[in-house]
This record gives structure tokens, C-alpha cells and sequence, in this order.
């Protein structure tokens, strides 16, 4: 199906190479603050052609908002945004009419409807989540205003690269913000230039990404192509950048893990036993193309601690009789149900499917086939991943909250907010 959420609907819409796609947005209250500008800063983010480690796929992105504003503010009607398709190649797919490519969902799509969209992926393909982006940043923005929320995602590892684990820790406990995020893992090349450039002037080997002494010619990271890994730590950005730049001349694709943190969370939304609030993230992120695994909190790792490691004590009474905790193993939830604190999430993304290396697959028909897939590719989607995991969690916990809302009809409290606070009115 293309519709998520309970009160706050969301309908995505459009195939790859087809006019547009976009999204109809259902139970966004009346009055919001809301244009294009609020929403086109996060489409931006995940857009194609961004930098040399991603498909170079030229779209623009611009978002048109059809339906449910007047005078820049919500009228409480349905929402429709829209991005008009602009550099379709179809011509690429060719070769793909008779065998499915593997990795990909042209043949489960076959047998399922009987037929598929002919090139791109249709409804499989990534430019689909353009309108999970869309409405997850109305859902940011009422958030933002009702609870101080804030959502942040980055690029934790790619292939067998990882943050360093003091690092990881650190982002998770006190999460940077989307500039930080962006800055902290852009990077500058110079074709004339064999090292990356970070903000700070440190330069780094393109060969393998390890630190070089600096002096000599060189280059200014203002002037340089810039690079965005989006893993707010430059070292290891840069040993991201050249493991993609080595992919890319392999026609070659790797995977790797984005984390997520949600902050400003108000206390007591998700609908156990079957709705909890994780079970709810988990289902938004693994609808997301590509996903192969979810974790929150300690994740995995919980089924090595011990009870009394795990265990987040309580401490101190907050505003309105809330209690915080010592830790957050939990990772943000207690019985499915949010506690205020962080809520902290890993998300594994597979390698990219679109590989240009001659695979040695079959036909529809089951006749031996060598398949080279065209066309233009991320060697690893990790980049531009963080603002469609920031799209599904915001649209997650702005219907939980409204869900809650409706179920209390009480103003719902986040850690602290002043006990004298009270959430506008819907």
C-alpha cells in the first residue's frame, strides 16, 4: 500500500521516469506556518548530481505545494506536493526488458501485478521517498513548534568502515545538528590534487583516505568540488570518500548504517500492544528502499549485557512529575510507549542493486543471460539517505502524538519543557 500513518496520512505517488512524484498529506492541523521553503531544504539534502560519490542524475528537486495552504498557512485540508521528473533516461533500461535485474524488484513486481514499470524501478525506485521527505518536513515543522523536536541522521559506517566507537558514542549522547552534520562531513577535491580537503585545512589521501602532512601547493577547500558523506567526522569521512571513489571505477556499490536520533520526544506516545512506538519506527524505516535492518537502543548488543547493565535506573522527579534516567540503553522507550528520553536508532542499508559489472543471471523466461546494468547510480546510497530516515521518524512521531492527543485530550509534555508549559492547541 501507499498510505502510512493513522491520523497524520501520508499518500505517496509517481514512479522514476514518470511526469512527477509527490504526496497527499491528510491530518495536518489548520494554521501552520507552511511554503515551499519550509520543505525544499531537506529535498535538496537527498537530491541526485550533489557530489561525486553519488549518481550523477542532474534533478533539481523544486517542490510545488498543489493543495491545503493559503496565504502560507495551513487550511487543516489535504496536502499535495509535487516534483516534476526532469532527467529521465529510459533508453538506459533497455537491455533490462528481458532479464530482472538482480537485486532488484522487477521480478517480484512482475509476478505480483502482472506487469512493471519499464524502466527505473517505478514505485521500487528511491525517487519515490521524495514524498516521504516532503511531508516528513510539515511533520518536522509542527513538531518542532508543539515540542522543541528535533530529528537527526548520519552516516555511521559504510562498508567496513566505522566510526571510531568513542566517536559513535559521543554523536549519539549529544547529536550534532544538520549543519554540523553537513559541514563535519563535506570534504573538497581538486582534479588536479591527489588529497581531499576538510574545513580545518587537513588533508587526506585520495587513495585511501589516511592524513597527509600538508605544506606545498595546494588548493582552497572554498574552491574545491565538494564531497558530502554526511558522517560528521572528517577522518573517517574521508576514508569514506575514496572507498566510494575505488567503487565507482569497479562499477561496484557498497552498503552501510545510518543513526538516527530523535530528541524533544513527548513522554507517553505509542499504541501498545501491536502499535509501540518502536514497532512503529521500525516499520517506517524498513518501508524505505533498501533497508535490511533496524535496531534501537542497544540494539543486538542488548542480547549480550546483563540485566543490571541494561537496566536504566530512574532519577529525580522533572516537571509534572516525570522521571528521567541515568542511561538510555532503552534507547528512548519503555513497553513500547516513549519515556523522554533520546530515542536512538540504527538502520543497516544494503549495497546499491545497480551495479555497470557483467552479472551472470537469467531471463524472465529462464534463459541464460549476461546483464550489465546502464544508467546513472550511487556506488552506495549512505549519502543521501539522511533525510528520507529523518522523513519516516518525524512522520512516525507527529501521528503518535496526535494518536495520543486524541486518546488523552491532554496536552502531551516532553522532558524538560517548563511544567507551566502547555502544547498549543491542535
Amino acid at each position: 500500500m501507499s498510505t502510512f500513518g493513522t491520523l497524520f496520512r501520508v499518500t505517496t505517488f509517481g514512479e522514476s521516469h514518470g511526469v512527477g512524484v509527490g504526496c497527499i498529506v491528510d491530518g495536518v492541523p489548520a494554521n501552520l506556518d507552511l511554503t515551499e521553503a519550509d520543505v525544499q531544504p531537506q529535498l535538496t539534502r537527498r537530491r541526485p548530481g550533489q557530489s561525486s560519490i553519488v549518481t550523477p542524475r542532474n534533478e533539481a528537486d523544486t517542490v510545488t505545494i498543489l493543495s491545503g495552504t493559503e496565504d502560507g498557512k495551513t487550511l487543516g485540508t489535504p496536502i499535495a506536493m509535487m516534483v516534476h521528473n526532469q532527467n529521465q533516461k529510459k533508453f538506459d533500461y533497455a537491455n533490462t526488458a528481458q532479464a530482472p535485474r538482480p537485486g532488484h524488484a522487477d521480478y517480484t513486481y512482475q509476478v505480483k501485478y502482472g506487469t512493471r514499470a519499464s524502466s527505473g524501478g517505478g514505485r521500487a525506485s528511491a525517487r519515490e521517498t521524495i514524498g516521504r521527505v516532503a511531508a516528513g518536513a510539515v511533520a518536522e515543522k509542527w513538531l518542532a513548534e508543539q515540542h522543541g523536536t528535533k530529528i537527526m541522521c548520519w552516516v555511521s559506517s559504510v562498508k567496513d568502515i566505522d566510526l571510531p566507537k568513542d566517536i559513535a558514542q559521543r554523536l549519539e549522547q549529544n547529536p550534532p545538528s544538520r549543519q554540523q552534520i553537513d559541514d563535519d562531513g563535506c570534504l573538497a577535491e581538486d582534479d588536479n590534487f591527489d588529497y581531499y580537503l576538510d574545513r580545518d585545512g587537513n588533508r587526506y589521501s585520495k587513495a585511501d583516505g589516511s592524513p597527509m602532512p600538508g605544506g606545498g601547493a595546494g588548493f582552497e577547500f572554498a574552491k574545491g568540488k565538494k564531497i558530502f558523506t554526511r558522517c560528521p567526522h572528517a577522518p573517517t569521512a574521508a576514508r569514506i570518500a575514496a572507498c566510494l571513489h575505488e567503487l565507482r571505477r569497479k562499477e561496484d556499490s557498497t552498503g552501510g548504517v545510518c543513526t538516527c536520533v530523535i530528541t524533544g520526544v513527548p513522554v507517553g506516545i505509542g499504541e501498545p500492544c501491536f502499535d509501540k512506538l518502536e514497532a512503529e519506527l521500525a516499520k517506517a524505516m524498513m518501508s524505505l528502499p533498501a533497508t535490511k535492518g533496524f535496531e534501537i537502543g542497544e540494539g543486538f548488543n542488548a542480547g549480550r549485557m546483563l540485566g543490571s547493565a541494561h537496566n536504566d535506573l530512574f532519577k529525580g522527579a522533572a516537571n509534572d512529575g516525570l522521571l528521567s534516567c541515568a542511561s538510555n540503553h532503552a534507547g528512548g522507550t519503555l513497553g513500547g510507549i516513549s519515556s523522554g528520553e533520546n530515542i536512538v536508532m540504527r538502520v543497516a542499508i544494503k549495497p546499491a542493486s545497480s551495479i555497470s559489472q557483467n552479472q551472470e543471471t537469467c531471463t524472465f523466461d529462464g534463459k541464460p543471460h549476461t546483464l550489465s546494468v546502464k544508467g546513472r547510480h550511487d556506488p552506495c546510497v549512505l549519502p543521501r539517505a539522511p533525510p528520507l530516515l529523518e522523513g519516516m521518524a518525524a512522520i512516525t512521531i507527529m501521528d503518535a502524538c496526535l494518536r495520543q492527543r486524541a486518546r488523552s485530550g491532554a496536552p502531551l509534555v516532553a522532558l524538560g519543557e517548563p511544567s507551566a508549559k502547555k502544547a498549543k492547541s491542535v
